[in-house]
């Protein structure tokens, strides 16, 4: 039976032994990794110590799903990951930014939750903010369900 995976803690950086037992791989592993996906490029710093960003330790639980549950090969789980990249990147270009299966919000759904402090005074900037912030998060569950699929 497969062990499921921890959750994804709220932190900026990660050491390599962190993200290890967070993916469910070897430290070593996970520096073979890098040589093989180019698209794996933690942040090194003193002595050459590796720093993993959330979006790094999402890829690699990516790649840890094509290689040890698919059954890809590394040469197909990189062309799949490739593959994967090349679409994000062009749904971006086309300004799909929603997640799958949800409907267009509208902005009066937003502006209706409005206080009347907000809609009298300058409240643009900050309401554009509430847009970006939702968007990141929407974009953030996107990914972790990505992983669940």
């Amino acid at each position: 039976m497969e062990k499921a995976l921890p959750p994804i803690p709220a932190k900026r950086y990660f050491t390599i032994g962190e993200v290890g037992d967070l993916c469910g791989v070897k430290p070593h592993v996970l520096r073979y990794w890098e040589q093989e996906f180019t698209q794996l490029r933690p942040m090194k710093r003193r002595g050459n110590r590796r720093y993993y960003q959330h979006h790094e330790v999402l890829m690699i639980r990516r790649i840890r799903d094509l290689l040890y549950d698919q059954g890809f090969t590394i040469s197909g789980a990189r062309n799949k990951m490739q593959e994967i990249l090349q679409l994000e990147r062009e749904k971006k270009r086309n300004g799909e930014v929603l997640l799958d299966g949800v409907e267009v919000i509208e902005t009066t759904d937003f502006e209706s939750d409005r206080s009347d402090d907000e809609a009298a005074g300058t409240a643009s900037g900050s309401f554009s903010d509430r847009l970006l912030d939702l968007r990141r998060e929407l974009f953030e569950i996107r990914s972790l369900l990505s992983l669940a699929h």
